[in-house]
């Protein structure tokens, strides 16, 4: 069985907005997401900014017992609530078990495993709550979206780093397409600007100390120096084309392919070759039968590192030859920063409304050029143009390379 996948309903929370119209809005338009951190004390770090979530209420997403979730959770299952109200889909005794949830993240409650440990240093183990664990592990994304929801299908959660999202939303279009579900909410959360989170990936070298918000995440650009933290959640519904066509839903986009490979080089550090990645889009157009000259838009990994965005621009190259230079190519996360875990699930969402909208997102704050980086990043401004397909690239530490392939929905 082969089937075409759909997507339905959406639906987000970030620093540029906890609705999927603000959101979209605020990409198009340029929006920096990124500020000051104020959400911890970060006087001991070098560290300074972050792309913080705002005015989240967990109320406003009828999120009860909310200090028994993590935030990261908390995250989830507001996103997975407005994706559910927008698909204008009704969860019911027939299609429970053909309904499924799919959504990761990176890391998980680091925020409850750095408050727990800190309670058990200072009062001891009597003192450390029972719902510690089960407010930290990484599955009660899922598991709390499928509570609230009613779904009873695959529930399951992957872990890719900063691929999470992506294979994510990968492995429900599989499920979908291959006949073993129905519907599913798949998508990725993140909840990391905590003191041990900043402190950890400062201690890698990995974020910018630049303390000026539009020189801070600035993808492709030569003067780039480190990713900026970001968090978040989104999730998609994707549904088969016959289940949608049936119920007269609101069809946004159709994902056609997926392509997923590993560097079996470092645990942090790309390939620097490039391979990997240039075979996880390759594949991704392999399965859905697309020729590369007719992509027009890649939202990149671009993290905003010295190594990944040269090596992200040689992999697309070498994927591409000629059309490369054709390609608009562009990086959200110079307005989202890097949500981690949920960072393929924003940009799948960016691109789900670029291919139907007709736009390409401009990578925000790019002015130098690198002689490493000689594609089009998409200076200055948003574009409006037709986008028949659109490719989003996660690349997470471990080597993991996972690209999703888009196309604009017609009958």
């Amino acid at each position: 069985m082969s089937r075409r996948v759909v997507i339905t309903g959406a639906g987000v929370v970030s620093a540029l907005g906890n609705s999927v119209d603000t959101f979209i809005e605020n990409i198009k338009d340029g929006k920096n997401g990124i500020s000051l951190i104020e959400g911890i004390d970060v006087d001991q770090n070098k560290v300074k900014l972050a792309a913080e979530v705002k005015d989240f209420d967990p109320k406003d997403f009828d999120i009860d017992g909310h200090k028994k979730k993590d935030k990261f959770v908390q995250y989830a299952m507001a996103a997975a609530k407005q994706a559910y109200e927008s698909s204008g889909f009704e969860i019911n005794d027939e299609n429970r078990f053909r309904t499924g949830v799919v959504i990761g993240s990176g890391i998980g409650g680091l925020v409850t495993i750095q408050d727990a440990y800190a309670k058990y240093l200072e009062k001891g183990p009597r003192k450390v709550s029972s719902h510690f664990i089960p407010k930290a592990i990484i599955n009660m994304a899922s598991a709390h979206v499928s509570i609230k929801l009613g779904t009873r299908g695959v529930c399951t959660s992957s872990v890719t780093a900063c691929a999470t999202a992506t294979d994510s939303i990968g492995s429900a279009f599989r499920l979908i397409k291959d006949g073993y579900q129905d519907a599913i909410f798949a998508g990725g959360c993140e909840a990391s600007i905590c003191e041990l989170g900043v402190s950890g990936f400062e201690a890698m070298s990995a974020l910018t100390v630049s303390q000026d918000v539009n020189r801070a995440s600035i993808p492709f650009d030569k003067e780039r120096s480190g990713f900026v933290m970001g968090e978040g959640a989104g999730v998609l519904l994707l549904e088969s084309l016959e289940s949608a066509l049936a119920r007269k839903a609101n069809i946004i986009c159709e994902i056609v392919g997926y392509g997923q490979t590993s560097d079996a080089y470092h645990i942090t550090a790309p390939d620097p070759e490039g391979e990997g990645a240039k075979m996880s889009m390759l594949l991704a157009l392999e399965e859905a039968d697309v020729e590369p000259e007719k992509l027009a838009y890649i939202n990149a990994h671009g993290t905003s590192t010295p190594m990944n965005d040269a090596i992200e621009t040689k992999a697309i190259k070498k994927a591409f030859g000629d059309h490369a230079k054709n390609l608009c190519v562009s990086s959200t996360k110079s307005m989202t920063g890097h949500m981690l875990g949920a960072a393929g699930a924003i940009e799948a969402l960016v691109c789900a409304y670029a291919v139907r909208d007709g736009f390409v997102p401009q990578t925000l704050n790019y002015k130098v050029a690198d002689e490493d980086c000689d594609l089009d990043y998409v200076a200055g401004a948003t574009k409006y143009q037709e986008v028949p397909y659109a490719i989003s690239n996660s690349l997470g530490f471990g080597g993991h390379n996972s690209s999703l392939l888009f196309k604009k929905y017609c009958e």
